[in-house]
């Protein structure tokens, strides 16, 4: 019999688990598919055995696009597995199944079954992270599951679907180029890699060179195609989102998402509703999700929190007798040129107070790139190194190229010494744009409390929905080979 009180060992935690998978197992990146297929052999093929699943890839907008696609999809009343990377304060975050965010004990004993099972051999973090996702889902009674590529897509670990539902390819752009390739072209042949004989693969805008190279993997291959600008469009028309695919029209609300690149994300995620057989995701549906879609650390503004309360502390107002609450705070992942041109035109629409930025960055990335469509709209600028990340870049090489750009920069040693420094400065009410990474969105969300909401989704809508938009369960080329409608549905 145990001595009466002899201490009981600490039951681990899942970023204890995450911690020694870390160690093991860095986060190197090494594309290959070998290393993840045996060790789904050896955990009996969950990825064959999870709900069907839809294969999301591309440069921007990965995330964004699932986002819109879960939240229409559980307004429908359909269970949705998630996978998407990375997270921004807890790894739990990556794994979203039918019953909820995963919990802790749930995630311990997944990794650790994994990890059992990969035993001594090689394998890298993600590829470990994605198999222990990918038995989390087998383990789920969903309807369907929602997989975001980590890089690229043709030897990403998430490229072991044999048949998806439907593969969908977002905007192309330069980012990882010592990994994908440093031409767009080279960029979208491995995009295209999660495309997949006779499975519709829908696509978000593109360059004419990324439409090219997308287009002709299709056509070799036999996937039908939907694509954005030629199948589909989408606009903002005042205060509403106008879908077509050539023989519909809907009329819905704007995403919640802020940005007018959201717009696109919205309208692939619609697009894919459409080609999508077997799912039945009406109009309503639709526009309930996208009143209530959320995806933290993307252009979200920042309320309230210890970083805000300590801004507000020292933000002026329009006058002596306003709030600091005129002045605002927004936070968003982007990191290389495409996000840094999508910021832009906000920046651009953003004139009725200065506009000030906090940027960290990857010491993988090019900030020029990022930073040069900003410079224009921004009054000054704040650099930090992102907390806790050693792959950082230092504040005075990211002030550097800042001033390069044509920004007025200066290093501070903290995300917090940055707003103090931006609401001394100001001279009337602020807006702040902190931005440059996932990785310092996520530590800004950690710092000021956590995320505001823990459920991206919305709730299962009963109504009817009305027509508007053809049945997922129709085949998708019937209503864009039939004659041209002007019928449109408001929602």
């Amino acid at each position: 019999m145990p001595a009466r009180n002899a201490k009981r060992t600490p039951r681990p935690t899942s970023d204890d688990v995450v911690g020694r998978l870390t160690a093991l197992h860095p986060k190197k990146i090494d594309l290959s598919l070998g290393r993840i297929e045996r060790l789904l052999a050896a955990l009996d093929h969950p990825e064959r055995r999870m709900p069907p699943a839809m294969h999301v890839a591309g440069t921007n907008g990965k995330g964004s696009v699932i986002a819109h696609l879960r939240a229409m999809l559980e307004a429908a009343g359909y269970r949705v597995n998630a996978y998407t990377s990375p997270h921004l304060i807890s790894f739990n975050e990556r794994i979203h199944t039918a019953d909820g965010a995963i919990g802790d004990e749930a995630l311990i004993a997944l990794l650790e079954e994994c990890e059992a099972a990969n035993g001594d051999d090689p394998i890298t973090f993600f590829e470990m992270t994605t198999a222990c996702a990918f038995l989390a889902f087998a383990k789920s009674p969903g309807d369907i599951t929602l997989i975001e590529s980590g890089l690229g897509g043709r030897l990403d670990a998430t490229n072991v679907l044999a048949r998806p539902l439907l593969t969908v390819i977002t905007p192309v752009s330069r980012d990882h180029v010592q990994f994908l390739g440093d031409t767009i072209e080279m960029i979208a042949g491995e995009k295209a890699g999660i495309l997949k004989p006779g499975v519709g693969v829908v696509m978000g805008p593109q360059t004419p060179v990324a439409a090219t190279v997308l287009a002709d993997r299709a056509g070799e291959i036999g996937s039908p195609m939907s694509r954005f600008g030629e199948e589909w469009s989408v606009t903002a028309n005042g205060g509403a989102l106008v879908w077509s695919n050539g023989a519909e029209t809907l009329e819905l609300p704007p995403s919640a998402l802020a940005g007018p690149h959201q717009v696109d994300n919205a309208g692939t995620a619609i697009a894919a509703l459409e080609m999508l057989s077997g799912f039945d995701v009406g109009a309503r549906a639709i526009a309930e999700g996208l009143r209530r879609v959320e995806w933290p650390g993307r252009l979200e503004r920042l309320c309230s929190g210890p970083l805000i309360d300590a801004f507000e502390e020292y933000a002026p107002g329009d006058s002596p007798g306003d709030s600091p609450g005129d002045s605002e705070v927004w936070l968003d992942g982007g990191h290389n040129a495409a996000a840094g041109a999508a910021l832009a035109r906000v920046a651009q629409a953003w004139t009725d107070k200065p506009l000030f930025l906090i940027v960290g960055m990857l010491n993988s990335k090019k900030p020029a790139e990022f930073l040069e469509p900003l410079a224009p709209f921004v009054e000054a600028a704040r650099c930090v190194a992102i907390p806790g990340e050693e792959a950082s870049l230092g504040a005075r090489q990211l002030t550097a190229a800042a001033i390069a750009t044509g920004i007025d920069a200066q290093p501070s040693a903290s995300i917090n010494d940055a707003l103090t420094a931006i609401a001394e400065r100001a001279a009337c009410p602020a807006r702040v744009l902190i931005s440059g990474s996932l990785y310092l969105a996520g530590a800004v969300l950690a710092e000021n409390g956590g995320m505001a909401s823990g459920a991206w989704a919305a709730k299962p809508v009963t109504e009817t929905a009305p027509a508007g938009i053809a049945a997922a369960t129709s085949p998708p080329s019937a209503a864009r080979d039939g004659p041209a409608s002007s019928s449109a549905a408001s929602v």
